[in-house]
């Protein structure tokens, strides 16, 4: 089986403010793999899904010999080039319960918190220094269309018994916590917190290897040949064997073949402010809290420890399957812009304050929205589709990813994140070109209700496809 070529990591002009903010933190890279080898498992990928498996299998069986293959340095990838907002599956409740039913998106929920009580006790252990901060995620509206949606949001939970992971707000409420005059309604979400990404990422290599895992950086695998049940990984200096691999390679799972129908790529970008401490206490905003908008091509909005403002758009450019390498889903001008742009209108007060660095980077969506872990073939393992919400998420994916190595029957492997149906996408060019086509439509939606105009009919009709259609991903 193929590797696909890892996407470009070491670019310094993509390079996140995260990444920029550790860099003489990070130290020398890990040695590259050389020679031959054998191990119990072989994680391939270094980000938060690779080092979370590698340090639970440990946790689980200190006597595994578990390596890590990372094609570039640790945590290049996805990992540190998010927004740092943690949080589980109160936020998407009611379109799981669509999608899922009650009992089932309940459930779910409720996992989420298993695993946000994990993430805190890590992230707040006294020789873990992320910037932990927990004071729970805001969503608001900034035109009518929003608060209707927030509206319905609330109404679809009523009766659920949830009302103390989600709580309804007045437009004065929303202002006792940040004071900007774009936002009206809003809905929060006590269960959320926010971290540094890239301190995160080391606190994790950290724990890795102190439990005796084996880590390599600068180690792409090319290939895998499997003979009467030993992987056999080709990397460019060295052969590795390993009975169980797990591919921890986000959204490069989607050019593994049988994998495509349950992606689709989009991509995030961001923009991180330079400090600006007067402009928060102008909207004051004191509380560590992460905000934002109800679009579905969302804003998300934080503050950092030095009083900088991270302003993110989920609405990049979509992927091609097989193309998560694409430059302009890492360099595209316009999403940039889009999220700069984000900032001087949802936060007026940061309207002047100078733009420390901007990055963009392919998330791997799932069909549904919601991670999967799955074993592809005996003996292989993989996990992904965390659709924008990984940080929590890959917590998730060590518990799972490691019951499955393992063979263990556990709450892990038994939940619906190895265990539902996985609905597909339509083939290529369809998917890529009816993606885009959406897309076009959905933006061009929000834009008119942000300015409280009515959308074109062929926006509105071509917004309105996903859920004609029965899609479980793009309804608005």
């Amino acid at each position: 089986m193929e590797i696909p070529r890892p996407i470009p990591a070491n670019l310094e002009s993509q390079q996140a403010w995260w990444q920029y903010d550790i860099e003489t933190a990070r130290g020398q890279p890990s040695p590259a793999f050389k020679g031959g080898a054998r191990y119990d498992v072989v994680v391939i990928g270094g980000g938060f899904t690779g080092l979370w498996t590698a340090l639970t299998l440990k946790q689980r069986r200190p006597q595994l010999q578990v390596a890590v293959l990372e094609a570039f340095r640790t945590g290049d990838g996805a990992s540190t080039r998010n927004g740092g907002i943690v949080h589980g599956y109160w936020q998407s409740l009611a379109s799981n319960v669509k999608t899922l039913g009650v009992d089932a998106a309940l459930d779910l929920a409720h996992l989420g918190s298993r695993a946000q009580d994990a993430f805190r006790a890590y992230a707040s252990a006294c020789d873990n220094d992320v910037d932990w901060r927990e004071a729970g995620n805001l969503r608001v509206s900034t035109c009518p269309a929003q608060e209707r949606q927030l509206d319905e949001f609330h109404q679809q939970c009523q009766g659920l018994g949830v009302e103390r992971y989600i709580q309804a707000l007045a437009p004065e409420q929303v202002s006792e916590i940040i004071g900007s005059r774009t936002f009206g309604k809003g809905l929060f979400f006590p269960e959320a917190g926010n971290v540094h990404p890239g301190k995160l990422m080391l606190a994790l290599k950290r724990s890795a290897l102190q439990a005796g895992v084996e880590l390599f950086e600068r180690s792409p695998v090319l290939r895998i040949d499997d003979t009467q049940g030993v992987k056999t990984l080709r990397l460019p200096d060295g052969v590795v064997m390993s009975p169980q691999v797990v591919l921890a390679i986000n959204a490069n799972l989607a050019r593994i073949p049988g994998l495509a129908s349950h992606f689709s790529v989009f991509s995030s970008f961001a923009a991180m402010s330079e400090p600006a401490e007067d402009a928060l206490k102008s909207l004051g905003w004191h509380r560590p809290v992460g905000v934002n908008d109800a679009r579905m091509f969302l804003h998300y909005f934080r503050k950092t420890a030095d009083d900088r403002v991270l302003m993110g758009s989920g609405s990049g450019p979509i992927g091609f399957t097989g193309g998560a390498d694409h430059p302009r889903l890492r360099s595209d001008p316009q999403s940039i812009q889009r999220a700069q742009a984000g900032l001087a209108h949802l936060l007026p007060s940061f309207a002047s304050t100078p733009i420390a660095k901007s990055w963009g980077w392919p998330i791997d969506v799932s069909a549904d929205r919601i991670p999967f872990f799955r074993t592809l073939r005996p003996g292989i393992h993989y996990g992904g589709g965390y659709s924008g919400h990984g940080v929590q998420a890959t917590w998730i994916a060590g518990q799972c990813l490691s019951s499955l190595v393992l063979g263990q029957q556990d709450e892990w492997s038994r939940s619906l994140f190895c265990t539902r149906p996985l609905p597909s996408l339509p083939p290529e060019p369809i998917k890529y070109l009816g993606a885009n086509a959406i897309r076009w439509g959905i933006l061009s939606c929000e834009e008119a209700e942000q300015r409280r105009e009515r959308a074109r009919w062929t926006a509105k009709g071509v917004a309105a496809l996903p859920k004609l259609l029965g899609l479980r991903i793009g309804v608005r």
